[in-house]
């Protein structure tokens, strides 16, 4: 079944990906992966989407959560939530592949009005589910379409609606239903994030984020770590911690302007969270990732 796929992402990757092994393709949210051994923890705050294995073992963590996804397996992730992730199996010979593509919402309501479709229970912001043939199939068409740029401003809209088509009435359907209506928990509580993403930086109250998403604070609460897995306050903590990483990797800012820059007041409690979360403190940390990085492009 994911055959054919996994070979035509093996030679787009072979030829395209960059010193990471991502290989960004010109298609609106889609990417491939190709890893030849297991990685570092890689943190970061995933939108919702759809990722197909294809070859090889990776473990994702969300929370107190971790599920493992083999060749043949599909992660969803359905909430925009900080994640720990790691390539467990993967070698020269057998590299780990993966598909991936951003889900969109609007797509999935106008879809869902179209099918008559109800929103269902909230499924969690992870799930695992064996990939479905005709997801695989338009995946695999989406992958053939990069050897051929001048039809993938004709084509690529028509095959990224087909594959929200066949991931709401495959195994993933339940899962990714509610992100299709506007009044939906997982929508609300959307809603919320957004705010912590786009104000990471300043004090942010609950009782604020509990009227953007429109529930009482107890509701808010219960709901906010439903869909996300975690508190408002362990989320907005690993967003800031997160960001501090990133530019710390990306633009050489020393952890104490990297610390004021996201929003802590004591440098102290910013180290003391950090090296909570990724293992080591700020400099030593970010020192050995840049290491890794620079022996991954030699």
């Amino acid at each position: 079944m994911i055959q054919p796929l996994r070979d035509a992402v093996r030679r787009y990757t072979d030829a395209h990906a960059d010193p990471m092994g991502i290989a960004q393709a010109s298609i609106t949210g889609m990417s491939l992966v190709r890893a030849t051994g297991a990685g570092e923890l890689q943190y970061g705050i995933q939108r919702a989407l759809i990722c197909l294995v294809l070859q090889g073992t990776k473990e994702v963590t969300m929370g107190s959560r971790t599920m493992a996804f083999h060749a043949g397996d599909s992660m969803l992730i359905t909430a925009d939530v900080p994640t720990v992730s790691q390539i467990t199996k993967a070698s020269r010979i057998a590299p780990y592949l993966s598909f991936s593509l951003y889900l969109a919402p609007a797509l999935i309501a106008d879809l869902s009005v179209e099918m008559n479709e109800v929103p269902l229970g909230d499924e969690g912001p992870l799930t695992l589910q064996p990939t479905d043939t005709e997801v695989a199939d338009t995946a695999l068409r989406l992958v053939r379409l990069l050897d051929r740029p001048a039809s993938i401003r004709v084509l690529q809209d028509q095959l990224i609606r087909e594959m929200h088509y066949w991931l709401l009435v495959g195994r993933h359907g339940p899962a990714i239903r509610h992100l299709g209506f506007p009044d939906s928990h997982a929508r609300r509580i959307g809603r919320a994030v957004e705010a912590i993403r786009s104000n990471f930086a300043t004090p942010l109250r609950v009782e604020q984020l509990a009227a953007i998403a429109g529930m009482s604070t107890s509701t808010f609460h219960h709901h906010f770590r439903n869909v996300t897995s975690l508190s408002p306050l362990q989320f907005l903590k690993q967003l800031r911690l997160i960001e501090a990483r990133r530019i710390m990797l990306a633009d050489g800012v020393s952890p104490s302007n990297a610390a004021y820059s996201v929003g802590y007041e004591s440098v102290q409690q910013f180290t003391r969270e950090y090296r909570r979360l990724f293992g080591m403190p700020p400099v030593q940390e970010t020192e050995a990732a840049r290491r890794k990085v620079q022996q991954a492009s030699a």
